[in-house]
């Protein structure tokens, strides 16, 4: 069976990525999946957008689908032969969105979604290293 983030590991970022998302000065919307890019846990700041619901999820997601986080995308999708993906829904090329590495593997993916694209990857890269896990770009 495939390595995958455990409910309370998942429950933990969420409240690290609230942490860092409050010192960073922005209000969030936090979507954790597992490997296989499925929902763990989510949670929405009271002055969220509602639109940063679909796309936190969306970055986690993507984010999952090749254990590569988002901000990366915008590059690879100008190559010709691969330019086609960003025409997939569910596809986000923006930051904010990063793999779960533990051990090597990608054992899930958070997803933030409420601040400018620096900012969100920022807060999940803070949460990610917060709780002992590697961050990749």
């Amino acid at each position: 069976m495939a390595s995958s983030i455990t409910r309370d590991a998942a429950l933990a970022l969420i409240e690290a990525a609230r942490a860092a998302a409050h010192d960073i000065g922005i209000e969030v919307t936090i979507a954790v999946t597992d490997a296989a890019g499925h929902l763990k846990a989510f949670e929405r700041a009271d002055n969220a957008p509602f639109l940063t619901i679909d796309v936190a999820v969306d970055k986690a997601w993507t984010a999952a689908s090749f254990g590569l986080a988002t901000h990366v995308w915008n590059s690879i999708l100008t190559d010709g032969k691969v330019a086609q993906l960003a025409h997939r829904p569910r596809m986000v090329s923006v930051g904010g969105g990063c793999p779960i590495v533990e051990s090597g593997k990608v054992v899930g993916a958070i997803g933030i979604s409420g601040g400018n694209a620096l900012q969100d990857q920022q807060a999940a890269e803070i949460a990610l290293r917060a709780l002992g896990f590697e961050v990749t770009s």
